[in-house]
Parts: C-alpha cells; sequence; structure tokens
C-alpha cells in the first residue's frame, strides 16, 4: 500500500507543479483550477494511504519478500455472465434520458434500477441462478 501512497502523491505533487506553472503562463482560471482539482485527487487518497500505512501490519505489495498467495486473499466465488449489470446500465441510461425527454421516463429508469438491484442481490445470495 505504501507504493500505491507514493504513486498517489507523485500525481498530486506533478499536477501541483503543473498547475503552478499554467497560472504564471497562462493567465486563465478554470485551467488552473481543474489542475489544483487533479492535485487533490491524488494528494488527499495518497496521504490518506501513506497514514495508513503507518498504522497498518506490512502489505504483500511492499514486502520485497512477499509472494502472490499471500496478497491474493481469500478467493470465495466469482458469479458468471449475469445480465443484471446490463439492466442496471439501461436504468442508469433512461435516468440520464429522463434530463432530455422529461419527468415521464423516471418511473422506468427507477423500475430497472431497482429490479436490478434486487435480481443481483439475489442472485449473488443463491450463488449465481435466480
Amino acid at each position: 500500500m505504501k507504493v500505491i501512497a507514493l504513486f498517489l502523491i507523485g500525481i498530486g505533487v506533478f499536477f501541483g507543479i503543473i498547475a503552478g506553472i499554467y497560472w504564471f503562463t497562462a493567465y486563465e482560471d478554470a485551467g488552473f483550477l481543474m489542475l489544483l482539482g487533479s492535485t487533490g485527487l491524488g494528494l488527499l487518497p495518497g496521504g490518506y494511504y501513506l497514514w495508513w500505512t503507518h498504522h497498518m501490519k506490512v502489505q504483500a505489495d511492499d514486502d520485497p519478500d512477499g509472494t502472490l498467495e499471500e496478497g491474493a486473499g481469500a478467493v470465495d466465488s466469482f458469479p458468471g455472465s449475469s445480465i443484471w449489470p446490463f439492466i442496471l446500465g439501461m436504468g442508469a441510461m433512461v435516468a440520464a434520458l429522463t434530463f432530455v425527454f422529461g419527468l415521464w421516463l423516471a418511473p422506468v429508469a427507477a423500475a430497472l434500477i431497482v429490479s436490478a438491484l434486487i435480481g443481483a442481490t439475489v442472485e449473488s445470495r443463491r450463488g449465481g441462478t435466480v
């Protein structure tokens, strides 16, 4: 986890340097603020992960003698092909179309999303069959 933390902090520092250069050369606020947001998106999780590396035991990816088996964790079950992610995506698409065509699509979107969530939950609890 320390490697991930340092990588994210490196990304944040890079975008911070680019934001400073952009501020002094472009004289434009929107791009600077977006680069500043990218800096935060690198520094916040990177700092959080770095903080946690001092409070946790050494992870398998930080151990030079670690093996793949140590980092794999418990392998439970993987679901087979399922229709529910597609139905959830269709519900999200119909929900986005609600902004274009009107609120009359909202019940259709809600029905698709709720049915997909219920179906995926039932399928995962029963081991892949509904």
